[in-house]
């Protein structure tokens, strides 16, 4: 499958998932009259008792209490983003105005912002081998002031899911189906390295910095994705090494008796059974190349900043006070590629709760 029908899939599956959300949003009304009515009748006929109905009820308001909680600080950012000024609410209340809502906090974004392009300043990517950068690194040519922060972070991720994806999958294999001198020690220091990393992360960031400066790859992109997929790399392998090991022998056995090469029962048999692993070890390693910070602002110089450092840039590049409705949209437009990930996994993830359940 060539790069553009794998994109027409995707937007298709996208689109249905949409479509399905949208038909069962309509269909809420309906669907709970239907439920209402047979709760009647289950405590009319005696099936259940109206302690029971009670409990479910009480059950589903706490669980719509609990929805709403979390969804507020997003309700909140949202209309903070579509207010007037740069305050997020104002003295009649922690809510702007409705009748004062605009988008001129976005058109900041998208168009005085780095987000897109540094001063309007349009051009094309370029790889370039060797040099000053390091064996590989990025730049923007046809300007002089380089591309905007979503194209750094774009090329962040891209390299921190083909380096991550290129040592993930067969190393889950490798420890889901081979035995080899060192298998559970290896296993053992993938854990110890999941484990450890949050109480040595200063230390880290110090020797990471001194390491990286003495061979010069400080501000370049392509060695931190490298960095950010090889930190991603032992906790999804171990994650990805669960939905392998649920995944009977006997299937692979049949493909090879079938004639298939070993290669062939890999993609046709391992790889579609584990598609709700990798779908979730999809999104964790698309988060360690977009979300991270502290380290993206360490290593790298202002025209190489990804969204994370130019969203921090936001909240203290003011003297005296925070644009915070410019913050907030630069927040939403952040988040945005992180839920249309979320949002196209989610049907693949919600399979692999019956995942373990496959019988062989």
């Amino acid at each position: 499958m060539n790069p553009l029908d794998s994109a027409a899939a995707l937007v298709g599956s996208v689109a249905a998932l949409v479509r399905s959300k949208l038909t069962a949003l309509a269909t809420a009304p309906k669907r709970l009259s239907v439920l209402i009515r047979r709760a009647v009748y289950d405590v009319r006929t005696g099936k259940r008792s109206s302690w029971d109905v009670t409990k479910s009820v009480l059950m589903t308001l706490f669980g719509l209490g609990m929805v709403l909680v979390l969804l507020f600080p997003l309700f909140w950012i949202t209309t903070a983003s579509l207010a007037e000024g740069t305050r997020l609410f104002n003295t009649s209340g922690i809510f702007p105005d409705p009748s004062t809502y605009n988008l001129d906090a976005y058109r900041w974004v998208i168009f005085e912002s780095d987000f897109f392009f540094v001063d309007g300043d349009w051009g094309y990517p370029q790889l370039v081998l060797g040099g000053s950068g390091g064996l590989v690194s990025f730049r923007w040519a046809g300007t002089e002031t380089g591309p905007g922060a979503v194209f750094n972070s774009l090329y962040i991720v891209s390299v921190t899911l083909a380096a991550g994806f290129g040592m993930i999958v067969p190393a889950a294999y490798a420890f889901s189906r081979r035995q080899f001198v060192g298998r559970k020690r290896i296993l053992y220091g993938y854990v110890l390295f999941t484990q450890i990393g949050a109480g040595l992360s200063i230390a880290t960031l110090v020797a990471l910095y001194s390491l990286f400066s003495s061979y010069g790859l400080t501000n370049n992109l392509f060695v931190l994705g490298l960095f950010y997929a090889a930190s991603a790399i032992p906790f999804n392998t171990w994650l990805l090494k669960t939905y392998m090991d649920n995944i009977p022998v006997s299937y692979e056995e049949a493909a090879m008796v079938d004639g298939a090469s070993f290669l062939e029962t890999i993609r046709e048999v391992i790889i579609p059974l584990t598609k709700p692993g990798l779908a979730v070890v999809l999104i964790f390693v698309w988060l360690a190349g977009w979300n991270e910070f502290i380290i993206a602002q360490t290593l790298l110089r202002p025209e190489n900043y990804p969204l994370s450092v130019e969203l921090y840039n936001i909240a203290t590049e003011g003297r005296f006070s925070t644009p915070w409705t410019r913050f907030a949209a630069f927040a939403n437009l952040f988040a945005l590629p992180v839920a249309i990930v979320y949002f196209a996994a989610q049907r693949s993830v919600e399979d692999g709760l019956s995942f373990g359940g496959m019988e062989g």
